[in-house]
């Protein structure tokens, strides 16, 4: 509780703007206190990780027994940069003019949110629902924008460091903090773009 009350009432050193306009937040512009905080909160997210995999281990189960298709975490989980208040968001690839089939199979297991525009001209059907506690997204992509997602996953499992996970899970901390909520929707987005720039990926709204 202590840390949580020092993360919200102490100013923050960092200049937002100029990190939202480099699209990156560089760890080595953070203050030694500054990145001390931004850890600290990081490793509190660490603490949770065990029970979100198990959520996501058996959602992971439930996904495949219906659609016949193992779905990835594509959301901030999986690259460890989520908020305690984050969902779980998982993609599966699904063939396009199969997608009535899939609606059948989920329904009754998850509410059709609706579709968005991904790239170019596809886009995805996104769905919801809840397990244990917690909220999940599930999009079916084209099978060609899954395998590009799944690339660009592996491009930020291996390319992006601990440290710049740590600095850009606290930018988004802080602009939530903020209530700079166009900014954060925008941020949440910037990993993505930078090792996949050709992927257009949409928020949920």
């Amino acid at each position: 509780m202590a840390d949580q009350m020092d993360m919200a009432d102490v100013p923050t050193s960092l200049d937002l703007d100029a990190i939202l306009d480099a699209r990156w937040a560089d760890p080595s512009v953070f203050s030694a206190e500054e990145f001390a905080r931004a850890e600290r909160f990081w490793q509190q997210r660490r603490a949770e990780d065990a029970r979100l995999l198990a959520v996501r281990q058996a959602v992971t189960e439930q996904i495949t027994a219906w659609t016949g298709r193992v779905p990835r975490d594509v959301g901030s989980l999986g690259i460890q940069t989520n908020l305690e208040t984050s969902d779980l968001d998982l993609g599966i690839g699904y063939p396009v003019a199969e997608r009535d089939r899939l609606m059948a199979a989920l329904d009754g297991h998850a509410t059709f949110l609706g579709e968005r525009k991904t790239r170019f001209d596809t886009s995805r059907l996104v769905f919801g629902f809840t397990s244990g506690g917690v909220e999940i997204d599930l999009s079916a992509l084209t099978e060609e924008d899954f395998a590009v997602a799944c690339r660009m996953l592996n491009e930020i499992a291996t390319g992006m460091s601990e440290p710049e996970r740590i600095a850009h899970t606290w930018v988004k901390y802080l602009l939530r903090r903020a209530g700079r909520l166009e900014d954060y929707a925008a941020w949440k987005l910037v990993t993505y773009a930078r090792f996949c720039p050709e992927f257009n990926w949409v928020p949920i709204t």
